[in-house]
């Protein structure tokens, strides 16, 4: 089944697309969302979803009411639209977390060696790891020397590892991830992909690419319920102490001992999110169904966003890796000679930095004067910022709601503020920007005596 644009050029329907928001200046504009890399919204048909099945709702496996029996099905039946949608081979199973985060700390129990990451990986992929043997390899200036420096750190020494992002939070900048699963392997050592950024925007086939495990958020997938999933090989997962102790996985407790259960039932203790679950595995099935058109939408509506940041005088979009035919400089930036990534594959992600705003104040004037919402900051990726030469930044991200219009809108304010400075008055009250005064109501107003922050 393939998608068509519906009326206001966006892919898809996503709750809060009639959503108008007050503006500083008056009156009231349609919210233009540049912020689904942190959270996105739910898809119409995930929202359908858990208003069908909250009348259901009830315990899970044990219970013998019909309600039970139907929350047993479905989360089950969930599970394996999850796996069907990833691609798993037969060896994998479907384990279902809280988000990425609480997945790849379930998985750092599990990993009996060493993992090797990069240094431009979110916190979440760095940090799991810190306590566990962790490795972390400087990603060069272009994708093949990055892949060089992982393999000889790989078969240097014996890891049994290799986690890396899918696509960069920060760039949007995609990694090679079957060249990488072939290296891993080749070296010894297992794959895990975050694809937190990477599942929303393409599909990713776990069996056909050789991908040993992988984590994602449903709240970044179109479904913020509240689940995540770890997806991959059950024989670690079969072997490692449960990832929380108690009912739901074990097989049979005495006072002397326990019996635990496999994998998956063994890392979800407790009370499963039984609505969090069908609605990621709804969000799973919608995007299936929408087809390659979907991803050929978001790369127009990328390319129109960062020809045209590139084309701002002076704004600069980050970059990790240079094109390989590209200058031979150790280039971090593309210009306005260089909106596009070139060979460098990327994602509906944006981070970029105009010439005398901090970031915090650009984020401010685009929400407060054109109802643009975008994040700044560090983004949970402070060693990426750091090698990039950047305090904070800017990020735009694109998702299904997207439309060409709301790409115009945010180049027409970030041209206008280059060209003529916000028009309203913005102070810095203990590192966040807010408009001085704030006049939209919801919103608390700044205190009194807050000192502008220096530009």
């Amino acid at each position: 089944m393939t998608a068509v644009l519906d009326r206001t050029g966006a892919f898809a329907r996503v709750t809060g697309a009639e959503l108008r928001v007050p503006l500083v200046q008056g009156g009231t504009r349609a919210y233009a969302n540049f912020d689904y890399a942190a959270s996105a919204p739910a898809l119409a048909q995930v929202s359908d979803r858990v208003a069908e099945l909250l009348p259901y709702y009830a315990s899970v496996h044990r219970g013998a009411g019909y309600a039970s029996r139907i929350s047993t099905q479905c989360y089950e039946a969930a599970r394996d639209t999850v796996s069907r949608f990833l691609g798993c081979a037969d060896d994998q199973v479907v384990v279902f977390t809280r988000n990425t985060t609480d997945a790849l700390n379930l998985l750092a129990g599990c990993v009996p060696g060493d993992t090797v990451v990069l240094d431009i990986e979110h916190h979440a992929n760095l940090l799991a790891w810190e306590r566990r043997g962790r490795r972390v390899v400087r990603a060069a200036d272009t994708v093949a020397e990055t892949l060089r420096r992982l393999a000889a750190e790989l078969c240097a020494k014996p890891a049994a590892l290799l986690a890396v992002t899918g696509a960069s939070n920060v760039t949007g900048e995609v990694l090679p991830l079957e060249r990488l699963a072939e290296l891993a392997h080749q070296c010894g050592a297992r794959i895990l992909v975050d694809a937190a950024q990477l599942a929303p925007h393409r599909r990713i086939d776990l069996h056909a690419t050789g991908i040993d495990y992988l984590v994602l958020s449903g709240h970044k997938l179109y479904a913020p319920f509240g689940a995540g999933v770890l997806a991959g090989r059950r024989d670690w997962l079969d072997t490692a102490a449960p990832y929380l102790s108690g009912g739901g996985a074990v097989r049979e407790v005495t006072v002397d001992g326990t019996q635990w259960a496999s994998a998956p039932q063994r890392h979800e203790a407790g009370s499963p999110n039984v609505l969090g679950a069908a609605a990621l595995a709804r969000a799973c099935e919608v995007l299936a169904e929408l087809g390659p058109d979907a991803e050929a939408h978001e790369r127009s509506l990328t390319h129109r966003l960062r020809t045209g940041l590139a084309a701002i005088s002076g704004v600069e979009c980050l970059r990790i890796w240079r094109p390989t035919a590209g200058n031979s400089g150790s280039a971090t930036r593309a210009g306005a000679a260089g909106g596009d990534l070139g060979e460098v594959d990327s994602v509906g992600i944006v981070a970029f930095t105009v010439d005398g705003f901090e970031p915090g104040k650009v984020a401010a004037y685009l929400s407060a004067e054109y109802g643009i919402g975008v994040r700044d900051g560090r983004f949970c990726a402070h060693p990426l910022l750091a090698r990039l030469g950047v305090d904070a930044a800017v990020r735009a991200s694109i998702g299904l709601g997207t439309t060409p219009q709301d790409i115009d809108r945010l180049l027409e304010a970030v041209t206008a503020l280059v060209a003529h400075g916000p028009r309203w008055n913005y102070a810095c009250d203990t590192g966040r920007w807010d408009p001085l005064p704030e006049t939209r109501p919801g919103l608390a107003a700044t205190g009194a005596g807050t000192a502008p922050c220096a530009v």
